[in-house]
């Protein structure tokens, strides 16, 4: 698969710190970190004991559906608490923190993109770009802003006012891609960004993702086609709940 990169930013965008070096916050990292759910009268191991430092750069997790990725990524953005070990961005142990805190703490250094977009369909384009600069209290003129050097970032300023439903697939992924950059997160995770994509679209969807990689930040990108994971800088495969390192 040849990565296509997407429509250049306008010069105001260019100079946005998007396109710089992420904010200062020391790497993402994993310590024996399992998952195991009740069955019956025993335990199913949803994710073996593992330990791991993601580097910054675009790191790809592949393996098949019910393999054990989508237990990984709701770990690392402390959607579920582990059975065994933490999670650790910078010096902060997501497990040590309140649902409120953790809360708090994603909007402020963690992105998402996922596999349905999950754009919010009464809002425009624009307005789910701010969306999570809103719940960050950012004032109006500066959140509409950054919505729009965002929205050019991704060649989609003329679809601005647009509704969800009057977007392409590939569109509305791409104002994704825009809101979870929306606050300069040190940390990107992407569950399967590409999977409802024809290849042209997924194509620009993962040069998005690369060229935030590329910036610093820790991105992880969660799929099952080994040829958008080969684009990646680092490489981790998950089977039966075991991950292994593939570089």
């Amino acid at each position: 698969m040849t990565t296509t990169h997407p429509t250049q930013p306008t010069a105001q965008a260019a100079n946005h710190p998007t396109n710089q070096a992420a904010p200062t916050l020391p790497g993402l990292r994993t310590e024996t970190l399992s998952r195991t759910y009740p069955s019956g009268d025993g335990q199913v191991l949803a994710l073996a004991p593992f330990t791991h430092t993601f580097p910054p750069g675009l790191t790809a997790v592949v393996g098949p559906s019910g393999s054990g990725k989508s237990t990984l990524l709701n770990l690392l953005a402390g959607f579920d608490e582990p059975t065994t070990g933490r999670v650790v961005v910078g010096d902060t142990a997501l497990t040590t923190l309140s649902e409120a805190d953790r809360a708090d703490f994603r909007l402020r250094h963690y992105g998402f993109v996922f596999q349905n977009h999950n754009l919010v369909s009464i809002l425009s384009a624009q307005e789910n770009v701010e969306f999570p600069l809103t719940l960050a209290g950012m004032p109006a003129r500066q959140r509409q802003d950054r919505a729009r050097e965002l929205l050019a970032l991704v060649g989609l300023e003329a679809r601005a006012g647009h509704l969800p439903n009057q977007l392409s697939g590939g569109e509305a992924q791409r104002v994704a891609v825009a809101r979870a950059l929306a606050h300069d997160p040190a940390i990107l995770l992407a569950d399967e960004p590409t999977g409802n994509l024809d290849s042209r679209t997924g194509e620009r969807v993962l040069g998005l993702l690369q060229r935030a990689a590329a910036t610093g930040r820790t991105v992880i990108l969660i799929t099952h086609d080994r040829d958008v994971a080969a684009q990646a800088d680092h490489h981790l495969s998950v089977k039966d709940g075991v991950v292994s390192l593939e570089d």
